[in-house]
């Protein structure tokens, strides 16, 4: 008889597999039928914001007090896995708010940003979007020039930023700024405030045209002279530290991990698309499936992608029920997963010879969707520097604590 050493800690409960099969059924009866219709057309995805929110997903991150479910990252990389398996630009409606400005309202703001905003993310009557990057400051964020400048009690913010996600139809923005006495080219003064997108002096000032996630635009939005209030205040930025800062790009670990989710979860709707042609082609009497070399390589697209997988479940059950993705492990599994779902569709495509180069056919939209992932959310070779240097420096990642 065989003996186990002990549980799976990685094991669903019941009630995370029905969070599973609820998603899967969303996505498979809902998104699935229009997902090349927002890819083909440019278009927002709002049938698709309409399925999730009528299925109460949109609030499983919120806490109960403010009408959510009050669940962590491990249900929300469920149900975005699930999403993304049909629609990544679908699924990144639901990352902004699972992992976006309501979490880190939640976690960091007032009472009364709170009151006000996570209601309305619970119940997904608004779209949420962060403003961090900008013409000059992506991944060098240190190069931020958005700045407040007092005004009373308060302030005014006057920033331009670039490559807002959902931005043109959001309601509600996070941006990071300078607060006074802060210095170009450091992280010292780095906050945040909470901007009603409805207030005046916000603009779009455009949109990008993009190779993927076409559905889901990346605005720029333009902030000029716009009234702060005290209680829009997210994370103060002292000019003499770099804390809220830090704490700012710690809370990042969950957008990372929910970044992570989507790559893996378009992944395994590639592979399966795959495996479902190569069991109906034939070549001759035989079906492709029966040829050694492409079985090779559907075993390194599987085995590639359950170890993507193993990293990004430890490092989301490492958070807890309410804390946050460990850094180490949330890089670890946001490199492992990006560059697992470059892979995998890539050889999908290549499995499905002509057809997986037409658009037509899904997983050509799947590679392209998750070459932007490997890019947002702090791109692979940040996660890389970041690894490597901790690794250098003596830190391990902790493979026991959740256990």
């Amino acid at each position: 008889m065989a003996t186990h050493l002990g549980t799976n800690p990685l094991a669903e409960t019941e009630d995370q597999l029905a969070l599973r099969a609820l998603a899967r059924d969303v996505a498979q009866r809902e998104l699935l039928p229009n997902a090349r219709h927002w890819d083909e057309a440019e278009e927002f995805p709002q049938a698709s914001f309409d399925a999730l929110r009528k299925a109460e997903l949109l609030g499983i991150t919120i806490d109960e007090a403010y009408g959510g479910a009050g669940l962590g990252d491990v249900e929300a990389a469920i149900v975005l896995e699930e999403i993304a398996r049909v629609d990544v630009s679908s699924a990144i409606l639901a990352q902004l708010i699972f992992n976006g400005p309501p979490r880190a309202i939640q976690h960091l703001g007032n009472e009364a940003m709170r009151k006000r905003w996570l209601p309305m993310a619970a119940a997904g009557d608004a779209l949420f979007c962060i403003g961090i990057s900008e013409t000059e400051a992506g991944s060098a964020v240190n190069n931020m020039r958005a700045k407040l400048t007092p005004d009373g009690d308060g302030f005014r913010l006057n920033a331009y930023k670039n490559y807002v996600t959902g931005g043109h139809k959001s309601r509600c923005c996070l941006v990071w700024c300078r607060f006074p006495g802060s210095q170009p080219g450091s992280t010292k003064g780095i906050g945040a405030v909470v901007v009603d997108l409805e207030a005046p002096g916000v603009s779009i000032a455009g949109t990008h045209v993009k190779m993927g996630l076409r559905g889901t635009s990346e605005a720029e939005l333009a902030f000029d002279d716009v009234r702060i209030e005290p209680d829009d205040v997210l994370l103060w930025g002292d000019p003499d530290s770099s804390d809220a800062f830090k704490t700012l790009i710690a809370h990042i670990n969950h957008e990372r991990c929910g970044n992570a989710a989507m790559c893996l979860g378009a992944a395994q709707g590639a592979l399966e698309y795959a495996i479902g042609y190569m069991n109906e082609r034939k070549l001759g009497n035989r079906p492709l499936a029966d040829l050694q070399g492409l079985q090779w390589k559907i075993a390194d697209m599987a085995t590639q992608l359950e170890a993507a997988r193993l990293l990004l479940q430890r490092a989301v059950h490492m958070a807890g029920p309410h804390g946050t993705p460990p850094a180490l492990e949330t890089a670890m599994a946001k490199s492992a997963a990006n560059l697992t779902a470059k892979f995998v569709c890539d050889e999908a495509i290549q499995l499905l010879g002509g057809y997986g180069f037409s658009r037509e056919y899904p997983v050509e939209r799947a590679y392209r969707d998750i070459r932007g992932l490997c890019i947002g959310a702090g791109t692979v070779e940040v996660q890389r520097n970041f690894v490597g240097k901790n690794v250098l420096d003596g830190m391990k990642p902790d493979s026991a604590a959740w256990r």
